[in-house]
């Protein structure tokens, strides 16, 4: 035991103090946290440039139609097209929306000038006014009353509540629970495929320096294998729980900076000011923003962080130590990472399949589907924690665990037979048939 401690001291300390590791700690940390702030740093970002757009209406139709906003203006001219081209260049303004005379009374086309890539968003709202000023003309024109239309127009707000056993309800977003679920199994994916590879890279390197003849001169193969599979297990844990600590203080300082800022705000609105004369409908804007940082925040108020990462310590170190054991078995097997590929398939297919699976597995979570993609061991470990924000029975999660804890042991076992062997082989072509030969033997 003393050995194979002493094996994982040094496999733990030789990653962590590499620079690659210190990177991708502190860059971990920021690319998670922006996952949270970045929605709410959009939410209240305001483009200071506003953009001026002219508008060339042949028709008359849709004259003082386009309002805009702070940051997007409309300006009207009645010149001719080559005449406002012409201005369009020299005032550099962003774009010119022409809308021409048409045959039909009611004109449906119209095209923007511009010379940069007009934003989706501009095109949307162009299109959203001239779409409600040309059907208001048609209802007119059949004597239809606008306002019986629009009251018919209904947007339906549909509240999700789970309730538990003892009745208690607590409201969920379904939206959410998906992208954790896909956040979590990708991320569980790529810590696998990474620390999988370092051990077998570890295995691979030892084995044509030779050292690994020196090393199992005072340790068994068995103790070599274990020790470096837990060593760099301990390194992906260390890893994962700093980014989880240096996430969490990132998003709560910009969480009281924000609520900080809202609050000051509320306050501000309460004292008799000149900005109680602001038009009503920029008090509604402000409210409106208000209300989806509070929203993002009780979003985030909802994910169980406790569940989710427990969850995702464990299955993050049953699916490591499954596969780092056959990864470990490979890189004994062989003399070179190119003579890996062969052996690779077999074992990336149900990690692949696994990712594959998650978009139908977050459509029905409880299905038959997602039941045994996260009971198979091989696959357990990323489609469970797409499944488990949904909410997971218990009985599932057991067994899960159950048969996870126990491919190991097996898998351990049979990586053992193959490591013992194929450590010492050098210049030798193996195939299955050889490495069946070694499981099989017993010594």
């Amino acid at each position: 035991m003393n050995k194979i401690l002493l094996i994982i001291k040094r496999e733990y300390l030789s990653r962590v103090r590499k620079r690659s590791f210190i990177v991708m700690t502190i860059l971990g940390p920021i690319l998670m946290a922006s996952v949270f702030i970045l929605p709410v740093y959009l939410a209240q970002m305001s483009d200071g440039s506003a953009k001026t757009i002219v508008v060339l209406d042949e028709t008359g139709i849709f004259y003082g139609k386009f309002t805009g906003d702070d940051n997007l203006k409309f300006q009207y001219t009645v010149t001719d097209l080559e005449a406002a081209k012409n201005d369009l260049q020299v005032a550099k303004d962003y774009a010119l929306l022409y809308i021409p005379m048409t045959e039909v009374s009611i004109p449906s086309t119209a095209i923007l000038y511009s010379d940069k890539q007009p934003s989706i968003s501009i095109k949307r709202y162009i299109k959203d006014v001239m779409k409600k000023e040309v059907e208001s003309l048609k209802l007119s024109a059949s004597g239809i009353d606008e306002e019986v239309m629009r009251s018919i127009k209904t947007s339906i707000n549909l509240e999700t509540f789970k309730i538990d056993k003892s009745g208690a309800e607590e409201k969920s977003y379904t939206e959410i629970s998906m992208a954790l679920g896909i956040f979590s199994g990708i991320l569980i994916y790529m810590f696998i495929f990474i620390f999988g590879a370092q051990v077998m890279r570890g295995v691979i390197e030892e084995k044509t320096s030779r050292i690994v003849e020196v090393i199992v001169s005072s340790v068994k193969p068995f103790q070599l294998m274990m020790g470096k599979i837990f060593g760099i297990a301990l390194v992906g844990l260390t890893q994962f729980l700093l980014w989880v600590v240096l996430t969490f203080a990132i998003v709560s300082v910009f969480q009281f900076a924000m609520s900080e800022k809202i609050s000051a705000e509320s306050v501000q609105q309460m004292i008799p000011t000149e900005s109680q004369l602001l038009p009503q409908t920029e008090l509604v804007e402000q409210q409106k923003e208000q209300d989806q940082i509070k929203m993002v925040f009780e979003v985030i108020n909802s994910i169980n962080f406790e569940v989710m990462i427990l969850s995702f310590l464990f299955f993050f170190l049953g699916g490591y130590l499954l596969y780092a054991a056959l990864f470990a078995a490979i890189g004994s097997a062989v003399d070179s990472e190119a003579d890996t590929q062969q052996f690779m398939m077999p074992v990336t297919i149900p990690l692949i399949l696994s990712i594959i699976m998650a978009q139908f597995v977050i459509q029905d979570p409880d299905g038959p589907i997602a039941f045994w993609f996260s009971i198979i061991p091989l696959t357990s470990p990323v489609v469970m924690m797409v499944r488990i924000p949904f909410g997971v029975p218990m009985l599932d999660i057991y067994l899960s665990v159950g048969l996870l804890i126990a491919s190991f042991i097996g898998t351990t076992w049979i990586a053992a037979k193959i490591y013992r062997t194929g450590i010492l082989m050098y210049g030798t072509k193996v195939n299955y048939k050889e490495l069946w030969k070694w499981i099989t033997y017993r010594s």
